[in-house]
């Protein structure tokens, strides 16, 4: 069977901030010169925002400069922060390190506390305002390629395989969306991304991209226990002083606080478990004292990218661009990438609207890397650029050094320090490793996996083929399990992955992939880079609510 092909000029991948922003701004140079362009968007959510996770505060500056009327046209932006607050950790207590001794990227005055997916939703607003054609409900599954090995667009999944990869009574072919130039702005690890740096080599100046996974719980809270605008962050327990880790409690609005712990995925310790670090975190009387009487309303996980400029690729090639979390563009020292995905987008699509006046298709957008590295966004992610090298050294030597780089060379020190490592790679056996032992939950601050994916509202359809891909179906057992202990049960937030007896009593990888909420943590910490995720059908997975 043939598909049925769309035509665009540009066909964007993917309904966060980079890609609505992108869209947004392609339909506005559009308006200004009188020229018609037309943009398709597809997100593999079931709606524009269902798979939208992040802490979050929001630097408004390029949300400013794309909309600027976005207070007036109702922008989701209601919570201004009020408060920073910055703690050491240790078991019981707590050490505040006063906000004239942080460096000015711990700073949140002008910033908001927001739910990035309440701002997406307003976004996709927006733009479909504005004439772009939103496709929610629709996975990217395929890169397709034209004659000259140019990008020339994607093929969405197909709907109603069977678990065995056949047609099953409901079978629908994919869509192919072919567009002059192709957006990818799939998010951190995006799997077309992913492709695509392999087929053009695309990191072959970059350092190994380093990564962390955020896992965040929505709480509403005693109105006594409430400040708008609120913010909290914190480093030290229940991380180890050699483990790169931090929580954050964000004050929303009504009486709403979005908690979250992020581990950095270049840990050694195999028996180490982010979801179990997350729930001890909020036993912490400083945490514990927001959450007294509250309730927990929804849960989900997300990996981002922490590499900073070091780890960005090459994010153009012949026919498309790389835009937000699919490239790095991310600040890690700030805790903050939506207002860098926004202004990423915004560029790209002033490059390709320039080349799309000059009547240009599926060449190299050179204008996007260009205008890049003459903007704040690229002396912004240069200043931070020492933050994941300096914090990979320890807490106490890269708080030192870091601060050093920021409050006496403001973030250009003359060197710039280097990741060698993949996250992957970092992993030592688990049997040179100390175990730990983590309490049981105890249902009221602590929680089990399957009650938090529960309030995730993920869906799969059971009977489709797995979108957690084997490479190779023995390493599981052969190395992860006899050299790290199986660490795919600890590192997935989700309880995706299980290591069974058979019916003769050896041990197999169970993959429960309806459980999965999408936070490709197992693509990037899997020490053998066996596991391989692709897109499940399109719309499913979380169903994510003011996250």
């Amino acid at each position: 069977m043939e598909r049925e092909a769309m035509e665009f000029d540009v066909v964007i991948v993917g309904g966060g901030p980079a890609g609505l922003a992108a869209a947004i701004r392609l339909k506005q140079l559009a308006t200004e010169q009188g020229n018609d362009v037309s943009v398709c968007l597809i997100e593999k959510g079931a709606e524009i925002g269902a798979h939208i996770l992040s802490g979050a505060v929001m630097d408004p500056r390029a949300l400013t400069e794309l909309l600027p009327h976005w207070q007036a046209d109702g922008a989701p932006l209601n919570a201004p922060v009020s408060e920073d607050r910055f703690f050491i950790f240790s078991e019981t207590g707590a050490t505040r390190i006063p906000n004239g001794l942080l460096p000015t990227c711990f700073h949140n005055e002008g910033n908001y506390v927001i739910s990035l997916g309440n701002v997406c939703r307003w976004l996709g607003e927006q733009a479909e305002a504005l004439g772009v054609e939103l496709y929610p409900g629709f996975a990217g599954a395929e890169v397709l390629f034209d004659d000259t090995g140019a990008v020339k667009g994607v093929a969405t999944g197909d709907m109603g395989r069977l678990r065995d990869g056949s047609e099953g009574p409901n079978f629908q072919l994919g869509m192919a969306l072919h567009g002059k130039y192709t957006f990818f702005a799939e998010g951190c690890r995006g799997h077309l991304g992913k492709t695509l740096m392999a087929h053009f080599d695309l990191n072959r100046d970059a350092d190994p991209q380093t990564y962390g996974i955020g896992l965040k719980e929505l709480w509403e809270i005693q109105a006594e226990q409430h400040q708008l605008g609120l913010v909290v962050h914190s480093a030290g327990w229940p991380m180890t002083a050699d483990t790169y880790g931090g929580g954050f409690l964000y004050h929303l609005e009504n009486n709403q606080v979005a908690i979250g712990f992020v581990v950095g995925l270049g840990y050694e310790n195999p028996h180490l478990s982010p979801y179990e670090e997350f729930q001890r975190f909020k036993t912490h009387p400083e945490i514990r004292k927001f959450l007294t009487g509250g309730k927990r309303i929804a849960y989900g996980a997300r990996a981002l990218t922490a590499g900073g400029l070091q780890s960005l690729p090459q994010f153009v090639f012949p026919g498309g661009a790389l835009l937000g979390d699919d490239a790095g563009f991310l600040n890690a020292a700030r805790i903050k990438g939506s207002h860098c995905a926004i202004k990423s987008g915004a560029l790209a699509a002033e490059a390709c609207f320039a080349a799309l006046a000059a009547e240009r298709q599926r060449d190299e957008l050179s204008a996007y890397p260009e205008a890049f590295r003459n903007s704040w966004l690229y002396d912004e992610l240069y200043t931070a650029r020492n933050f994941k090298p300096w914090m990979a050294k320890g807490l106490k030597l890269g708080s030192l050094m870091f601060g050093i780089d920021q409050m006496i060379f403001g973030g250009k020190a003359p060197w710039t320090l280097h990741h060698t490592t993949p996250d992957h790679a970092k992993l030592k056996p688990a049997a040179d490793c100390p175990k730990i032992v983590y309490p049981k939950p105890d249902g009221v601050f602590s929680f089990d996996r399957l009650s938090s994916v529960f309030l995730s509202s993920t869906n799969h359809e059971e009977e489709q083929p797995c979108h957690l891909q084997l490479k190779d179906a023995s390493v599981p057992v052969q190395i992860n399990l006899a050299i790290y202990d199986a660490p795919e049960q600890r590192f997935c937030p989700a309880g995706v992955y299980e290591m069974i007896d058979n019916d003769q009593g050896q041990p197999r990888l169970q993959i429960n992939a309806q459980n999965c909420v999408h936070c490709k943590t197992c693509d990037i910490k899997d020490p053998t880079q066996n596991i391989h995720w692709v897109s499940p059908q399109g719309g499913e997975g979380p169903t994510y609510p003011n996250m």
